[in-house]
């Protein structure tokens, strides 16, 4: 019988690769390994093979693949009558890349005086270098000029791996993730990971399937190259017609 995680990965050795997602336990769900770093290269070799990093500060970094994976797929955004409604008035505009610092540190904000945060300062720093290296991106949520709503993630291929999202007024995080999926259909997008289950996720349409069906879908899309003119800077704003975060998209 294989071995089960929690497997150790020693941070000074950058060669060191991770385990199969499939050894993961089933209790935590999906904790793989620990140990490692948050070098570029080992988070996107983590992506790519479907595990994600998730741990606070005192902790070496955990490395997680849950069964089973909550995804959504692009063409498929649940938007209610309300939500529509709210599109159609065109109170808010959407941006993506113009802000990238800014949304990663509102989604590491304390939700309370009590809350702590998982993205810690060395998460913020390695994000923000994927960010640099064209890796991770952000959607930010704009009304009247303030920054109100946005998310950010890594993308690879034609997958787009959501972390975390934030809202300040009423419905924009909602906004952003509908014209998110929107737009990464039009770039032939074919996954958004959204990793864990939850009910403000379902209700934009997101569902879960079993990780083995997930990772077969990961190595057929992480090879495509997504449509010319995706993630171009040139073309990256555009206006579009309370809630917080928690892991990843859950608010």
């Amino acid at each position: 019988m294989s071995q089960q995680g929690p497997f150790w990965i020693p941070p000074d050795d950058a060669d060191a690769g991770f385990p199969d997602a499939s050894l993961a336990l089933a209790e935590p769900d999906g904790l793989l390994a620990a140990g490692g770093d948050l070098s570029p290269e080992r988070l996107l070799n983590a992506y790519r093979n479907g595990i994600f990093p998730w741990y606070s500060d005192g902790q070496p970094i955990l490395w997680w693949s849950p069964n089973p994976r909550t995804v959504l797929y692009p063409e498929q955004p649940k938007v209610s009558r309300s939500l529509r409604k709210v599109l159609r008035q065109e109170r808010f505009e959407l941006s993506y890349d113009r802000a990238f610092e800014r949304v990663i540190a509102a989604c590491a904000a304390p939700r309370s005086e009590k809350a702590g945060t998982w993205i810690t300062d060395a998460m913020m720093h390695a994000y923000t270098k994927l960010h640099r290296l064209g890796h991770a991106h952000s959607i930010e949520c704009w009304l009247d000029g303030e920054l109100v709503g946005g998310l950010y993630g890594v993308s690879i291929g034609r997958v787009f791996f959501g972390e975390s999202m934030f809202s300040r007024a009423r419905d924009a995080s909602k906004v952003a993730f509908v014209q998110l999926a929107r737009q990464l259909a039009d770039w032939q997008f074919g996954l958004i990971d959204c990793q864990v289950y939850s009910s403000h996720l379902a209700s934009l349409g997101a569902r879960s399937i079993p990780r083995k069906l997930f990772l077969e879908q990961l190595d057929k899309l992480c090879e495509l190259d997504p449509a010319p003119g995706a993630w171009q800077t040139d073309a990256r704003s555009t206006s579009f017609g309370g809630e917080q975060d928690s892991r990843v998209f859950d608010e």
